[in-house]
């Protein structure tokens, strides 16, 4: 096994140390919906509401404090996306800085143009741009996903850029089913179609670090409740976007980026846990930078995430009463360790409920990817069962999950 101290990380997570009434700790196998928060996130966020709760902008001290809380989360969100903090957005959750950055470039729509969105996707980053179209009369054309390994077809993607959409949206990795996409390619056609680039990171976020410059996009959306931070959201875009779009806002809200994009208070408590969390993921790594330190962190936890879906994907082949969507490999630069799963003869519903009884929490129906759903068939029948891990897993609590998921077959 890799490098990380999964004792020591354990050991920083409150959450980690609950039990089931019998005794057995909890498997939250349910790290896609939302990671658990170490206590450096729970302090940093009890710490500002006990000392410093205060609005931004007035003269005295825990006003000053507010704002240099800001000040450190927009810092600490550039060393995680590797940009500049001025294009750093802060927002309650990437759904709606979505829908609010889509009614600005609506303006930018006619019913001559086309937007492209992927089956892959989480519905946040399908309905805000195809709502969007539909206001403007323009035509919405879908990417679709290759049914065999839930992967990006990248045919039908060439066919949607033949059209020169405006706008192409697509996820970095499926929250359903763990599908990496090629991102890099992806980016390169679209921006050669001539298309503003908006990806979803959400999902992609705690397994690797992104670099924005490198992927190629124009804009991204992250979630830091999806690394192991408290409930936000995060979108980067390039300055000169930020600067050239113009969002709906209150007349006495500064017009300057990255403000003119944040309507209404922020969660400040949120954005010292939002700093608190990268604090957590650096200190897992080794280096003079906060984003070295990132780099460093990001590379064990992709080779440990790396042994965690082998053993999981190891495991289902011999469960003949289980059937996996999604890749079969076990590559991190494939797949996460997100699985969707059935089990014959139960409804998801069924088998998560008989999982929690049993103390592992997993997720099921359709996690918002609908589209994704749809194209698989199961939509109408309760969607599938997702069983998704992260860093601070062990091989153990893989098994334990494989042996409750033996014990389903009837």
């Amino acid at each position: 096994m890799p490098a990380l101290d999964l004792l020591a990380i354990a050991a920083r997570f409150p959450a980690l140390a609950r039990r089931t009434p019998e005794g057995l700790p909890i498997v939250y196998a349910d790290a896609p919906g939302g990671t658990q928060c170490p206590q450096d996130v729970i302090d940093a966020m009890a710490s500002y509401l006990r000392h410093s709760n205060a609005n931004v902008g007035g003269a005295f001290v825990t006003s000053e404090e507010t704002g240099a809380v800001v000040v450190e989360a927009r810092r600490a969100m550039a060393d995680f996306l590797a940009c500049d903090p001025a294009e750093v957005v802060f927002g309650p959750n990437m759904t709606t800085l979505a829908f609010q950055l889509s009614r600005a470039l609506a303006r930018e729509l006619s019913p001559r143009d086309t937007v492209a969105v992927t089956r892959l996707d989480h519905d946040a980053n399908v309905a805000p741009w195809a709502t969007a179209a539909e206001d403007r009369g323009a035509e919405v054309v879908h990417v679709d996903l290759d049914p065999k390994d839930c992967s990006l077809d990248l045919g039908s993607l060439d066919r949607a850029l033949e059209r020169e959409p405006k706008l192409v949206a697509f996820t970095l990795a499926s929250n359903a089913v763990g599908s990496i996409t090629p991102a890099h390619e992806v980016a390169r056609r679209a921006r050669d179609a001539g298309a503003v680039v908006i990806a979803d990171a959400v999902h992609f976020a705690p397994h690797h670090l992104i670099d924005v410059d490198e992927l190629g996009v124009d804009v991204l959306f992250c979630s830091p409740y999806k690394f192991f931070g408290p409930h936000a959201g995060v979108m980067w875009a390039r300055r000169d976007l930020l600067e050239r779009w113009t969002p709906y806002k209150v007349r006495p809200a500064a017009d300057v980026v990255p403000g003119r994009w944040e309507g209404g208070t922020k969660n400040h408590e949120a954005l010292a846990g939002v700093t608190a969390a990268v604090d957590y993921l650096a200190s897992l790594g080794q280096g003079e930078t906060r984003r070295r330190r990132l780099e460093d962190a990001f590379r064990e936890i992709a080779v440990h995430e790396e042994h965690l879906s082998e053993r999981f994907l190891g495991g289902i082949e011999s469960l003949r009463h289980v059937h996996l969507y999604g890749a079969t490999t076990a590559s991190a630069t494939e797949r996460t360790p997100t699985f969707a799963l059935r089990v014959e003869g139960r409804t998801p519903r069924e088998v998560t409920a008989l999982l929690g009884r049993a103390g592992v929490f997993a997720w099921d129906g359709n996690y918002y990817a609908l589209s994704l759903m749809e194209s698989l068939g199961l939509e109408e029948s309760g969607g599938a069962v997702r069983i998704g891990f992260c860093h601070y897993h062990s091989a153990e609590q893989v098994d334990r999950v494989l042996h409750l998921l033996a014990d389903l077959e009837e």
